[in-house]
Parts: structure tokens; sequence; C-alpha cells
């Protein structure tokens, strides 16, 4: 029984992270005002939902956040839960306030047994719970069994179904970056729809940058603006990488464009869609030099470079990330005209 013990004694620190995690969780969910219609009556099919997840087995996180805080996954009388692996959920280098997120990120207000899900045709959408992020399926195919939602396959279908709750198990995290407006079902139209009716705060950005110490990057953004305006006058939103003071703002302004504009993605995400977006590769508003997002140690990089403070700042429209360092911006003076 000892040799039992010492050889799983890597689980410690597993746990005691997940059991933070759950913690915080469930006082965040506390602290939020439910509507008494939007649980299932006594919390009833939740209970029944996290017994049928522990006995499965493979799904405990799941389980244990429909125990604790079923709030997060029911927003009415219907809901349909998809319930990620606990390996998969262990290997996210996530915080706990960005777990949260990502749970409701997989949960739809809808009653969507596996049977219906057969019935929908690819480029179907289906809203969650997280604000304006949709989950999309991508394949769908009765004749072998398999449907796949933002790319990842519904491994465990039906593995609850009472009244109008469903729960499916998934083999991982849904992509947040793949989550387009219901009404676009690919991605160039993904990229294109993500823009909002109001234009960039790009002045806000500025005093937002320079208060919260990105000087240099502040300064630096604020002289390229008239070129940005020019070549993206129509963009929505934006993503904005801000590495701390460095002596990049002394180089000579076509460089410092540049230099600015490879640190800024012309689209909005947050340090959740980032970190379920690991090995993707994002573009800039530098045609042709894009960042690859992957995970440093226990944190997330972009090119290589650490995010040290994520969502320093944002709105409907824009991001801010605080990073180690710049960029490496070598291929960007060799390459410009």
């Amino acid at each position: 029984m000892a040799n039992a013990s010492c050889s799983h004694w890597w689980h410690a620190p597993l746990y005691l992270a997940m059991s933070i995690t759950l913690a915080f969780i469930a006082i965040t969910t506390t602290k939020e005002s439910t509507p008494d219609d939007a649980l299932p009556s006594g919390h009833h099919l939740a209970f029944n939902a996290s017994r049928a997840l522990r006995l499965h087995g493979g799904f405990h996180i799941t389980a244990t956040l429909l125990q604790i805080s079923p709030e997060l996954f029911f927003s009415g009388p219907e809901s349909t839960i998809f319930a990620i692996q606990d390996s998969a959920i262990s290997n996210l280098s996530i915080p706990p306030w960005a777990m949260r997120q990502l749970v409701r990120f997989h949960a739809t207000p809808s009653a969507l047994p596996m049977a219906e899900l057969f019935k929908k045709p690819p480029g179907f959408c289906m809203n969650t719970l997280v604000g304006d992020k949709n989950l999309v399926i991508t394949k769908n195919d009765a004749g072998t069994g398999s449907v796949m939602i933002n790319n990842v396959l519904v491994s465990q279908p039906d593995l609850f179904l009472e009244g109008r709750v469903s729960v499916h198990g998934v083999l991982g995290p849904f992509d947040m970056i793949l989550s387009p407006p219901c009404g676009f079902s690919n991605r160039s139209s993904i990229l294109v729809s993500n823009a909002t009716d109001q234009a960039v705060e790009w002045r806000k950005i500025v005093r937002l940058l320079n208060s919260n110490g990105f000087v240099s990057f502040a300064i630096g953004l604020n002289s390229a603006l008239d070129v940005i305006l020019q070549e993206y006058h129509n963009l929505g939103s934006v993503t904005i990488f801000a590495p701390p003071n460095s002596g990049f703002i002394s180089s000579p302004s076509p460089f410092l464009d540049r230099i600015v504009r490879f640190h800024i993605l012309p689209q909005r995400f947050t340090y959740i869609e980032l970190a379920a977006a690991e090995k993707s590769s994002l573009r800039t508003l530098i045609p042709g030099y894009d960042l690859k997002i992957e995970k440093f140690s226990q944190a997330l990089s972009v090119n290589g470079v650490e995010i040290t403070v994520p969502d320093v700042s944002s709105s409907k429209n824009f991001v801010i990330h605080g990073i180690s360092r710049d960029f490496d911006v070598d291929e960007l003076f060799s390459s410009s005209k």
C-alpha cells in the first residue's frame, strides 16, 4: 500500500491547485444573483448530472462544479453541458477566474441531446453562457455517430439525459477563438465578424498604456496612429501586447510604425481565449507576420515572450496584455521597404 501511495505523489500539486480553483469559482459564483427559475427545481437535476459524471469516471472536475456551483451551467430551464475530460483540464495553464469563464463557455441554454445534434447541419450555431461567444458544429456524421463542435469531438454523448438537461463528454476544451457570431460558419467570416460598430478607442488605449507603466509603447502607438487609421480605418477591435519600457522608441518612424503594429492583433482576445488557442497563429497588423501562442512554463507566451500581466485593461473593442519584453523584430527590419 505504501508503494501505491508513493506512486501517485505527483497528483498532490494538481489536486491542491484544482481545489483552490474550485473554491474560488464557488465563492465568486455565490456573490452573483441568479433568478430562481434559472436552476432546475431543488438543484436535483444538477445533482443527478453530477452523480452520473462521477459514476462514468474521468469528469470529476465538472461533476464537482455541478454540485457546488450549478449556477455556472444554467440560465433557464434548458441546458446542454459539454463536460471536459479531467486530463484535458489538468493540462490548462489558466487562472481560476479564467477557468470559470471556460466552464460557462461549455454550456448552452438549449436542450440538445445527441439525437437533436445529429439533426443540425455543419455551421449550426449555439449560444453559450459567455456573452457573445458561441459554439458551432464543424462536423456532423450521423452515419459514423460523430459530431465535432469547434473542431473538438463529442467523445461521450448522452452521459446524462433528464428533463430538458443533457450532458455530453468532450475530449478537450472548445477553442474560444473559433467562436463565431451566429450566422457565420467559416474562418474568413469569423475574422471579419468580430468587429463592432464602435471604432477602436485609440486615445483611451494610449492613456491606459501610459498610466499602467507602458510609457514607451504608449508613445510609439501614438506616433503610429496616423498610419494605423489610414490602413485599417474599418478596424473594430484589437488585442495589444504591451512590452515594458525599452529602446525601440528611438527607432526611425517607418520602423517604429512596423514594430508597434507587430504587437497588435486586429481582433480582441482575452487571456482565456488565448489560452484556449495554444499553438495557434494569429495575424497582426503587419500582413504576413503572425504571432504564435504557446505555453511558457505555467504561463502563456507569444512568439516566445511571456504574458506577464494578462488583461491589464479592456473594453468591448480592445484588450491590453502586458508582456515581458519586445517581440523579436529583426525580420521586420530586414524586409521593410
